[in-house]
């Protein structure tokens, strides 16, 4: 329940937040906005100040920002209002409102990562060599664990610190050997498939966790199936933080782009796997799991889902920003409107598929987390 009760608040915060980017754009080119509501099914409460209708919905996976004339009608084409309509901007004016939230998105993941830093955050010494002298707490954390592997079924988990590892057969300290990712794999490997302890801290408790290691995960060595990296806390001062915030957001962006494409590619040569892709469900399971780490961690998460939502926002499909800004960069392009009829249904068309999709990768994840 508190997994789920912190997804939606993030998950309404990142829609506002986006649909708050098309709301101010579209009161800037002084177009009429009519609605502006998070969630969609039955209303809970509403409330209308101006012209505006404010509320929140039931099924709160979405949001929307009604919009004069985003959608033709004769009413914002020919009506006597029709000069505050979205289609009767220029060019220019339409692609600012359906860029906005976008823009949003990546302005909120920004400014995430800027309280991030300067507020103190577990990061890799080696991404950010120049502020070595802000980092304090140095140590070796577990960044990742393979599926099935020796690590995963010995119960060693993500975020875990390593503060000793040594060969089960020998009787040795843990912490006799300097701790660092290197030392770590050499005792790995030195095991030759033989038991390794390990002195593990995870929050404030230690354990010890015996792990069998094994040939196949790493080419020619001997592998528990963990990927490690030496981490520190690091806080900077606000300029740098900003600055930082800035590099890390377009890295973000760039890496989250990349991998859409990649997908797709994937798709097309056959070899997609769909089992990466997660809906509500999951996405819930991934807050839920940062949260437990610590709020650093939940506020890295949602500024990553913020920059998710933005990028796959600019995909040019029917329903989302970028289908919507297509239609508008052709119009230009051409100098004539595109029927409007055509729009509307290629749009209604574009929104079923999506909300398909998000029932089929729903059930999927369901089926997952009961398996």
């Amino acid at each position: 329940m508190l997994t789920t009760l912190i997804f939606i608040i993030v998950l309404g915060v990142l829609i506002f937040v986006h649909e708050l980017g098309h709301f101010l754009a579209a009161r800037a080119s002084d177009i009429r906005v009519d609605a502006f509501k998070l969630g969609f099914g039955p209303k809970i409460f509403s409330w209308k100040s101006g012209e505006t209708e404010y509320g929140l919905n039931l099924i709160p996976f979405g949001g929307y920002v009604k919009i004069f004339g985003e959608n033709p009608s004769d009413e914002s084409i020919n009506g006597s209002n029709k000069e505050r309509s979205f289609v009767h901007k220029s060019w220019w004016r339409q692609l600012l409102v359906l860029v906005a939230g976008v823009c949003f998105n990546f302005l909120f993941a920004w400014l995430i990562y800027i309280i991030v830093f300067t507020s103190g955050v577990t990061a890799t010494t080696n991404g950010f060599d120049k502020y070595v002298n802000n980092f304090t707490n140095q140590r070796v954390m577990i960044t990742y664990v393979n599926k099935d592997s020796p690590a995963e079924k010995a119960g060693i988990i993500v975020g875990d610190i390593v503060l000793g590892v040594h060969l089960a057969s020998v009787s040795q300290a843990p912490n006799s050997l300097p701790i660092s990712v290197a030392n770590i794999q050499d005792t790995i490997n030195t095991s030759q498939g033989g038991p390794i302890s390990f002195d593990i801290k995870r929050k404030d408790l230690s354990y010890i966790i015996q792990a069998t290691s094994t040939q196949g995960l790493v080419e020619g060595k001997y592998a528990i199936g963990i990927g490690m990296d030496t981490v520190a806390d690091m806080q900077l001062p606000i300029i740098p933080a900003i600055l930082e915030g800035l590099h890390y957001t377009g890295i973000m962006i760039r890496e989250t782009i990349t991998g859409l494409f990649t997908f797709f590619a994937s798709i097309f040569d056959g070899t997609a796997n769909f089992s990466d892709i997660s809906g509500p469900v999951g996405i819930a399971g991934i807050v839920g799991n940062a949260a437990q780490m610590g709020f650093t961690y939940l506020l890295m998460i949602t500024a990553i889902i913020s920059i998710n939502l933005g990028v796959i926002n600019l995909l040019p499909f029917p329903a989302l920003d970028g289908g919507r800004t297509l239609f508008v960069i052709l119009e230009t392009i051409f100098r004539r409107k595109i029927p409007t009829t055509f729009v509307n249904i290629v749009n209604l068309v574009g929104f079923v598929l999506l909300m398909a999709l998000m029932v089929v990768v729903t059930f999927k994840d369901i089926v997952k987390l009961i398996k």
